[in-house]
């Protein structure tokens, strides 16, 4: 007789949005893992249409509550790109200042109230407070260091509404970016004491051979541009996305899937950035990876955590580098003049790349829209991650497996919506 048993796990905490696990194991042996996102649909895509391209910052904005600044710079730099302008350096440099702020609670955030806990046995980051508030209240300081960062460039830490094509609605002043500097210092040096505090987990001896892809930049370690690479060889302007990058349906998900063409799942996210853009980091931050037990490249996930705390730590330092040289630009925003033509964009997300196209009319009007998150790019690589760990753990009690799959997965920190939760397990043994 078949000794079926399902887990139902009706709400997973640290992660955000609303999905579904199905381990299906028959005769011993993991027959299929199945990631099933069945949020419903969110169609920002077909809001756009039919309306002006100024628009689309705030909309695509309000994708996501945890990332929205990734969703505005690569809306303004495809459609930008569209009408052939460049609001000059000085407007890149604020662009990615803001990025930078939020890059530094993103991470924060991550890396302590929702990974931390894994490795340390703990339910979540409040429980685990009572043994470690030092570094809770480190990393929560971090964090309102990067919203407050986010608020004085983007008008506020949610859903930035400073953003416009050509530049920015209003400037910040130099006294209000110099009076962010001590807490960003701080938090830079509290990300070094989180990253040597992480460092003394222990981590499962797991190594994934993906295929990892992420911007790459000639000078820097890229947020806003950069050539599509990949550690297979893949190298690419933006606008060739399509010709090597797809998105297929899958019958159990609500979120298309990614992969190379002819070649199956890849990775992004901090990982693939690192190996990418290793070479790219100051030598005294290489130096606190080294020292934390990373080397050039790092494929084992649930080390991630140690990457966020080097990203962290650059990002404090290169939000600190851009305050210290700031001039204001002549103006707020360069004018626009509209033109029909077609702009795509990738910037490098928390948790990876991040595709934009537009399709532009004469008059400025978006025709048609389309935007890859980087969470339906990792979903095959994390549905692959996942059979693994269900293979090492079937010998485990359902429990025990359940945990053992929701880490698995909070390695990658998905970003399914800006829902509070996630997974729910039904595994099925025969």
């Amino acid at each position: 007789m078949a000794d079926t048993r399902r887990i139902r796990v009706e709400m997973l905490a640290r992660v955000e949005g609303e999905g579904a696990l199905e381990i299906d194991i028959e005769d011993g042996a993991v027959e299929s893992v199945r990631l099933s996102i069945f949020e419903p649909p969110r169609l920002f895509e077909a809001f756009m249409r039919g309306r002006a391209a100024g628009e689309a910052p705030d909309m695509a904005a309000r994708i996501c509550g945890i990332c929205p600044v990734a969703y505005q710079m690569s809306a303004v730099h495809a459609i930008e790109a569209a009408f052939g302008m460049n609001p000059g350096p000085e407007i890149r440099a604020l662009r990615r200042l803001l990025y930078c702020g939020e890059y530094i609670e993103s991470h924060a955030l991550h890396m302590v109230m929702l990974h931390a806990p894994d490795f340390l046995g703990y339910e979540d980051g409040i429980a685990m407070a009572a043994d470690h508030g030092d570094l809770v209240v480190r990393a929560l300081a971090a964090k309102k260091a990067g919203n407050t960062l986010m608020t004085v460039v983007g008008g506020r830490e949610i859903h930035p509404i400073n953003v416009r094509l050509g530049g920015f609605y209003r400037l910040p002043t130099r006294a209000e970016l110099t009076a962010l500097q001590p807490a960003l210092a701080q938090a830079r040096d509290d990300s070094v004491a989180i990253l040597r505090w992480a460092a003394g987990f222990t981590f499962p001896d797991v190594e994934r051979d993906w295929e990892m892809v992420a911007l790459r930049h000639p000078t820097e370690y890229p947020l806003i541009e950069g050539r599509i690479a990949s550690t297979s060889g893949i190298d690419i302007a933006a606008d060739e996305f399509e010709t090597v990058f797809e998105e297929r349906h899958v019958a159990h998900s609500n979120a298309l899937q990614g992969l190379v063409r002819a070649r199956g799942a890849y990775l992004t996210g901090p990982l693939a950035r690192y190996a990418l853009n290793y070479d790219r980091l100051p030598p005294h931050i290489q130096a606190l990876a080294r020292e934390a037990g990373l080397g050039p490249i790092c494929r084992n996930p649930y080390r991630s955590i140690l990457v966020r705390a080097v990203e962290t730590i650059y990002f404090c330092e290169e939000a600190l580098r851009i305050i210290a040289s700031y001039r204001p630009p002549a103006v707020a925003a360069v004018p626009l003049t509209p033109r029909a033509g077609t702009g795509a964009w990738a910037t490098e997300a928390p948790r990876g790349l991040l595709w934009h196209r537009y399709e532009l009319e004469a008059d400025g009007t978006i025709r048609t829209a389309r935007i890859v998150p980087p969470t339906a790019q990792n979903q095959p690589a994390i549905e692959a991650d996942l059979l693994n760990i269900a293979t090492r753990h079937i010998a485990d009690d359902d429990d025990a497996l359940q945990l053992a799959c929701e880490a698995a997965v909070r390695n990658h920190d998905p970003c399914i919506s800006c829902a509070t939760h996630f997974l729910k397990l039904t595994v099925t043994r025969r």
